[in-house]
């Protein structure tokens, strides 16, 4: 695709993709950019679904600074474009304030809860398929001891830690879990060396499986576990390919759902809160020919097994973002 540059008053510039008519619906990409390999980029897949669907149009924007959230849904607000897109928590304050100045306008944010009548809010059960994942870390793993690589120190991303630390206990209460974040800033979500760090680290303290939680910085994780021959997991898009018979499984996190069904509504769609976990297809592992050696029958069993206890609400498993706290250690 090609890109033009459009100047917002005196800030820099902001990349448009160019493959849209201003009446369309668009998506704005947090930092890390579309092709992050995890959460912006499956988030793009859900708007390219939509478009070979129906053979319509859509805007995009990739930011290069945080300063441009606020002015790049403002820009394309004023274009006309609805439903407005974006992913990530860090669009809520920027959000709060466009949405007001442009009631008509429907916007959806991922991740994050912003109480206007015209804003979709939609967030994960990130701790149901978190679970998963510590499930099979657990029988994965011939150390007794598997990792936790985490992005920006926040209350989200402890959420994605204490349901994993709940699946490995569940599964093998004895077993270790090392838990590291990888900063305090957004650049911790785009640090693929410190990820590769964290990796070692963890590695040289016995751990033998890695789930990495942290975007862009995961690539490092992956690929850091890849080279020194233990397994990762991946996280939000489907990352069993970036290293077949290396990446155990990944914990889909489908933003590509919540793009397309954003998309689909179009400007008539239904505001509010939205939740989206294992028993709506919003959450899921992943299992492909990428994986499929690795992910033994004995594996996938206590997975599935795990899935349906949760489903069925027979397995409770705690949401950190509830009260700040992990039940398990």
């Amino acid at each position: 695709m090609s890109f033009m540059k459009v100047i917002l008053g005196s800030a820099s510039a902001v990349a448009f993709t160019a493959v849209a008519a201003f009446a369309d619906p668009a998506i704005v990409y947090d930092l890390g950019g579309k092709f992050d390999k995890s959460f912006n980029e499956a988030a793009s897949h859900g708007a390219a679904r939509w478009k070979k669907e129906t053979g319509k149009n859509f805007r995009e924007i990739e930011l290069s600074s945080a300063a441009q959230r606020e002015q790049a849904l403002r820009r394309l607000a004023e274009k006309g474009n609805n439903p407005i897109v974006m992913t990530g928590f860090a669009f809520a304050s920027s959000l709060e304030k466009v949405a007001k100045d442009f009631p008509k306008t429907k916007f959806v944010i991922i991740d994050m809860v912003v109480n206007q009548p015209n804003v979709r809010s939609v967030v994960f059960k990130e701790q149901e398929g978190s679970y998963l994942m510590g499930v099979a870390a657990a029988k994965a793993s011939k150390s007794g001891t598997v990792g936790f690589i985490g992005g920006m120190d926040i209350p989200l991303i402890r959420k994605f830690a204490c349901g994993y630390v709940q699946g490995v206990k569940a599964t093998a209460p004895n077993d270790k879990v090392i838990q590291n974040m990888t900063g305090t800033t957004p650049s911790a979500w785009n640090d693929p060396v410190k990820g590769s760090e964290l990796t070692k680290a963890q590695i040289a303290q016995g751990a033998d499986v890695v789930y990495a939680a942290a975007g862009g910085t995961g690539v490092g994780v992956l690929q850091t576990a890849a080279d020194e021959g233990i397994y990762s997991i991946g996280v939000d898009s489907n990352q069993n390919y970036l290293h077949p018979g290396s990446v155990l499984t990944s914990m889909m996190k489908r933003v590509d759902v919540a793009v397309y069904n954003a998309f689909k509504d179009g400007p008539t769609l239904k505001t509010g809160f939205n939740v989206l976990g294992l028993a709506n297809g919003g959450i899921d592992y992943a299992l492909d020919k990428n994986n499929a050696k690795i992910f033994t029958p004995e594996i996938k069993a206590a997975v599935d097994a795990a899935k349906a206890g949760i489903i069925s609400g027979k397995i409770k498993v705690h949401d950190y973002m509830s009260d700040n706290s992990c039940p398990v250690k």
